[in-house]
């Protein structure tokens, strides 16, 4: 089976057709590191399940200050769902932190199966589930944990990632500052 087919199948028992439907949509792209999947203000169109690679969202205030929302790896799917959901100008930038290689597929075509293959449906009810959950416990432990005990539930989450990115976007993900996030690391 493909990347994208177990993916699927991770999630909603597909049949062979409905599998193979669904495969046909998701195209192969490879995304060089710093290129952005979605920019702020645009309207965007596509989703993706990354294979490979890392990809961070982020938003910029009006200081040009940046603060990481969420990191994507490897058999996740990323895209600028608010935007794609309510059709209206995306807020969030998705950009790749490293070389990436990303199935991608337009949102459209996919939400036009809803109706027709209604284990579709339920594969983006099931989607929008996890990232609700997911977000909810990050806004719960910014407010609740202190920097240390966010740290540490990074670590676990993600292993591997501080080997991957540069350490202020960790920082930033956490909410502190860089030279804050070097004292807690000596610390450990």
């Amino acid at each position: 089976m493909s990347i994208v087919a177990d993916f699927l199948c991770s999630l909603v028992p597909f049949s062979d057709q409905e599998l193979s439907l669904l495969n046909s949509l998701f195209v192969a792209s490879s995304w060089s590191k710093k290129s952005y999947f979605a920019r702020s203000g645009d309207y965007p169109h596509q989703v993706a399940l990354v294979e490979s690679g890392v990809l961070r969202a982020f938003f910029r205030n009006d200081q040009g200050e940046e603060y990481n929302k969420t990191f994507f790896r490897a058999g996740t799917m990323v895209g600028a769902y608010s935007a794609l959901v309510s059709s209206q100008q995306n807020q969030i930038n998705l950009q790749c932190l490293t070389d990436c290689k990303l199935w991608v597929v337009d949102y459209q075509q996919l939400t036009a199966l809803y109706d027709e293959y209604h284990l579709v449906e339920r594969l983006a009810r099931l989607l929008a589930e996890q990232f609700f959950v997911l977000k909810e416990k990050r806004e719960i432990e910014l407010v609740t944990l202190d920097a240390r005990a966010r740290y540490q539930i990074f670590q676990q989450e993600h292993p591997g990632l501080e080997q991957q990115i540069p350490l202020y976007h960790i920082a930033s993900y956490l909410g502190v500052s860089a030279t804050q996030l070097s004292r807690i690391r000596a610390k450990r």
